[in-house]
């Protein structure tokens, strides 16, 4: 059995909620390795929606759920979570989760100082276009050596001591930004009153991992945002704070690269994106907002309206290298319906140079022009197709022409956000 990755292959938003529970039926644990509560899964399980942020997605269907030591993990919004899935009927026990031990938590002062910045640099210009979530201030403070994890809520005894060490940088940083400082008593009471309802959740993740891979249980590693959004190979500096691709499955799990069997990138029919940055395909016209309208386009955490635009397969094709993408799940191919016409961006033109890549400088990256291949458009529907019988002969013809473009193939196609609305050509779990 493979153990599988689930990796976005664009910006994000490529709907890796139904493909993460379609395969988590059939997976024995699924663990979420990086990000925090600024990335949300929407999940349909018997026509019921679940919207997720932080937790991994195996928990709506009673599966061993593990947060990993690569995600960020804001104590009250888990309770707040758990506590709006219980009132879906969904109980979130510790035997269904785990939270490791040494995962770093989010502070109220890391969304304060999101928040701040975010508001500091919309007035010069220059905003990433975050949650406010305080996703990327907790990622510095683990890389910098002060933050507080899940386990310091154990010993209260050293935990004034961790405090003060945070303060220490964070009231730095609030009087230069002309804020008041935050008292020790202020974080003291807001880790003390969360500690009961976190502590029981908490264990050695990489161990039971271990366990569970010697074992031969199938686990699935659940991926949040996308590939370009990555610290290192995504759009910087408009990206997120922690690594997206697949090997950050075993940094943020506790595993090592061996555990990893296939890696499978969801991709959607199109593009989108939320926020700031460089999108060269987007179409800010009536394809734009066709695509939008059509692919209810806006984020399930933020309710931010996504931009749109056509596929570009340049920047998949460079999300199947630095991932090792075994196969694709293409998503949203319905959205397509109708279109006389669909654009497929298969390079790029910078500076008058034709180029296969998307270029790491951010000046570069602003300055790339998309090069367009013109495909005919389909007036059939392919919406819940379970075949490729059902699909209509230009929608097969440009399934297979983004086969070829990326390097990869299908190993699954999803023709609507309803689970069994999907045409498996490959197995991940079997591969």
């Amino acid at each position: 059995m493979a153990n599988v990755v689930v990796v976005g292959s664009q910006w994000g938003d490529e709907g890796k909620g139904k493909i993460v529970d379609w395969l988590s039926e059939r997976a024995d644990v699924v663990v979420r390795f990086q990000g925090g509560h600024n990335a949300g899964h929407t999940l349909v399980v018997d026509g019921k929606v679940y919207k997720l942020s932080l937790l991994p997605s195996g928990v709506v269907r009673g599966k061993l759920s593990i947060v990993g030591n690569g995600v960020v993990f804001d104590p009250h919004a888990f309770v707040a979570e758990a506590a709006k899935l219980k009132a879906q009927g969904v109980e979130i026990t510790p035997d269904v989760l785990k939270i490791a031990e040494n995962t770093a938590l989010i502070l109220s002062l890391h969304r304060e100082l999101d928040g701040f910045r975010e508001d500091a640099a919309s007035n010069s210009g220059t905003k990433i276009g975050t949650t406010r979530r305080g996703i990327g201030p907790a990622y510095e403070d683990k890389v910098g050596r002060r933050a507080v994890r899940v386990m310091d809520l154990a010993s209260l005894d050293t935990l004034p001591a961790k405090v003060d060490r945070l303060l220490t940088h964070h009231n730095a940083l609030r009087r230069g930004l002309g804020h008041p400082e935050v008292r020790h008593e202020t974080i003291m009471e807001e880790l003390i009153s969360v500690a009961d309802q976190i502590l029981p959740y908490v264990d050695r993740v990489w161990k039971i991992l271990d366990n569970k891979r010697r074992a031969g249980a199938r686990i699935l590693f659940e991926g949040a945002q996308g590939t370009l959004l990555d610290i290192d190979q995504g759009t910087y500096p408009f990206v997120t704070s922690s690594n997206t691709v697949a090997g950050q499955a075993a940094t943020g799990s506790g595993m090592g690269p061996g555990a990893i069997g296939y890696v499978l990138g969801i991709t959607k029919a199109y593009t989108t994106r939320v926020g700031e940055g460089p999108f060269p395909t987007e179409q800010n016209n009536e394809i734009g907002e066709f695509l939008g309208t059509r692919g209810h386009e806006f984020g399930v955490v933020t309710g931010r309206k996504r931009r749109c635009g056509w596929f570009d397969a340049v920047l998949v094709r460079q999300a199947v290298a630095v991932n090792g993408i075994n196969g694709i799940a293409l998503t949203k191919l319905d959205v397509l319906d109708g279109l006389d016409e669909i654009k497929v961006c298969t390079g790029y033109r910078l500076d008058g140079e034709d180029i296969d890549y998307l270029p790491a400088s951010q000046g570069a990256q602003a300055r790339v022009e998309p090069v367009y291949e013109t495909l005919e458009g389909w007036k059939g529907t392919t919406a819940g197709a379970r075949s490729w019988n059902d699909l209509p002969a230009q929608a097969v013809k440009y399934v297979r022409y983004i086969e070829e473009l990326i390097g990869a193939p299908v190993a699954l196609l999803s023709t609507s956000p309803e689970r069994d609305d999907t045409i498996l050509v490959t197995d991940p779990f079997q591969d």
